[in-house]
């Protein structure tokens, strides 16, 4: 079977497009794939549309995308921490679309499964159900929410085999699992890769099937901060 380790994250700016909808895992910069977005911020790529509970933080993450310009639309939960990102978008200078954190999540797990959408009773008679498909069921109010898929997702997972096996630690089973099943290319950014065989069956969180690239991490955590090597 395939090797799907990546020597070098330089070795993958080529998969990166203009316009692309990207997937990237984490809440806050937990479980966030940061050596893979800095790769990113080093190519030219612009007008991406981001699908992210937010947009990193101060310099780092997926802040640094839209502090660059990099950033056309974001799709998350939580951009409240980026004062920046609600300034650019009170500006019109970014697209943002607000979704209920239960409900991001619930919309990628669908498009990972198939699934074109759901019917959810979070957001009815508020401004984040304006625009949506309503409807009654046994008697409640309903929206319609599409499934969200991606062209990339990048995730973060503890450690990978060089199948692409997966297991994640803590928090960083936030968005990472669903979002391996939500995209055409699935790139993992890992703290260890081990032979095949070495993970214990019953701690795979994500079977290698949905995994196309591996690259290990250059960041370590210190404290709450996380440091580049």
């Amino acid at each position: 079977m395939k090797n799907k380790v990546v020597q070098s994250v330089s070795d993958l700016k080529s998969i990166f497009k203009d316009k692309q909808k990207i997937l990237a895992g984490g809440f806050g910069l937990s479980g966030s794939p940061l050596t893979v977005i800095d790769m990113i911020a080093e190519t030219n790529v612009k007008g991406l549309h981001i699908v992210s509970n937010n947009l990193g933080d101060h310099g780092i993450g997926l802040h640094k995308l839209f502090i660059q310009g990099q950033i056309e639309k974001a799709i998350g939960s939580f951009f409240t921490m980026n004062r920046e990102a609600v300034v650019a978008w009170s500006e019109g200078k970014l697209d943002i679309e607000l979704l209920p954190q239960g409900t991001l999540a619930e919309a990628i797990r669908c498009g990972g499964a198939g699934i074109g959408g759901f019917y959810t009773k979070t957001a009815v008679g508020t401004e984040l159900a304006k625009g949506k498909e309503e409807r009654e069921i046994d008697g409640e109010r309903y929206i319609f929410e599409k499934a969200i898929k991606g062209d990339v997702a990048i995730i973060r997972a503890k450690t990978a085999d060089r199948l692409g096996n997966l297991t994640y630690h803590t928090t960083a089973r936030n968005f990472n699992p669903m979002m391996a099943t939500a995209a055409d290319i699935v790139i993992v950014e890992v703290d260890e890769i081990v032979e095949t065989g070495e993970l214990d069956p019953e701690s795979i969180i994500t079977p290698h099937v949905y995994v196309d690239y591996i690259i290990q991490t250059a960041y370590t955590k210190a404290g709450d901060q996380y440091v580049k090597a």
